[in-house]
């Protein structure tokens, strides 16, 4: 059964900013709430803050940049994070675009895929063996790390493109996916998961979509919206490579072309309740495990009243 969950729409400034949407998750029927890398606040503390301030829910964080953190910090945060919550805790890496790998490291991986295996190499063998003895091309680590009781601890990818999807299969628990189409999960994404499950002989993981959108309204222009939470990411080229995929066509050169892209190939989702429903169907039905709704658009445009009652509307309705 397909579970629905929620992005907190903001990077706060301080992070008592998150307490009206943590006090949604506890009192609705969404699964968890996540909360996505921003470069004012660590995802990790303010999720732990809304926890040491009484909203005890599951979270996740989808994706952590890992250029920012060695896997054994990543390791101590995502245990930190499930012992305060209680609950379970996806805690989801990405390597970021070559970019920002530039801009923190001085240089891109030189393998983005080998990077991420030993990322999560080490992180597995932390949070369930207790301990790692890893000497690698990209990270090292030969420690000891307590194994106390706490809840799980998933381990998910971002994941875009096929090389990527197929390593998810034979190493995450997780596979996260942010702004890609239904049909591009079904077609593309959760095929490559399996191929890279059964090579390695384990369970498929969790599938796990961040799909944008926002109810239509008068006076609202659903492209604005589209723009306002999505042409950065339209931007960059792993975004661009794997929309292209997808069938939808961007350039840096047009960016407010790409919003109307993105609604045109199903990437942003915009309508009223009932369509949204529907198409979100779409996504359970391409073999999505849990749907995050992703209403920044909104928030960034209307503000945080306009941003909970969306997400409350959203989750009473997927709910019936």
């Amino acid at each position: 059964m397909t579970t629905y969950s929620f992005l907190a729409p903001i990077a706060p400034l301080r992070p008592e900013q998150l307490l009206p949407y943590a006090a949604l998750a506890q009192w609705s029927a969404a699964h968890r709430m996540w909360q996505g890398q921003a470069v004012i606040n660590d995802p990790f503390q303010d999720l732990t803050h809304v926890s040491a301030c009484g909203f005890r829910v599951p979270t996740g964080t989808g994706v952590t940049l890992m250029p920012l953190r060695h896997p054994y910090q990543a390791a101590i945060q995502a245990h930190g994070l499930a012992v305060a919550s209680g609950h379970p805790v996806v805690a989801g890496f990405g390597p970021g675009s070559a970019a920002f790998q530039y801009s923190m490291m001085g240089a891109p991986y030189r393998s983005q895929l080998g990077a991420v295996r030993e990322y999560v190499t080490i992180m597995r063998d932390l949070l369930e063996k207790g301990e790692a003895d890893h000497v690698g091309e990209y990270f090292t680590c030969r420690s000891p790390f307590a194994l106390v009781p706490r809840p799980p601890v998933e381990i998910g990818l971002g994941v875009l493109r096929p090389r990527m999807a197929r390593l998810a299969g034979e190493i995450a628990d997780v596979a996260i996916t942010w702004l890609t189409p239904a049909q591009y999960v079904r077609d593309t994404v959760v095929p490559a998961l399996r191929e890279g499950a059964a090579a390695a002989g384990r369970p498929v993981p969790r599938v796990v979509a961040t799909v944008p959108l926002a109810l239509a309204a008068e006076g609202r222009n659903p492209a604005e919206l589209a723009a306002i939470s999505n042409t950065a990411h339209t931007m960059l080229p792993h975004y661009a490579d794997m929309l292209r995929r997808s069938g939808i066509e961007t350039s840096t050169e047009d960016p407010a072309a790409n919003a109307q892209a993105l609604l045109d190939g199903g990437a942003f989702l915009y309508g009223d309740r009932a369509d949204l429903v529907d198409r979100l169907r779409e996504y359970a039905d391409a073999g999505v495990d849990e749907i995050v709704l992703n209403v920044t658009g909104v928030h960034a445009r209307y503000g945080e009243r306009a941003s909970l009652a969306e997400l409350e509307s959203l989750l009473e309705a997927v709910a019936r």
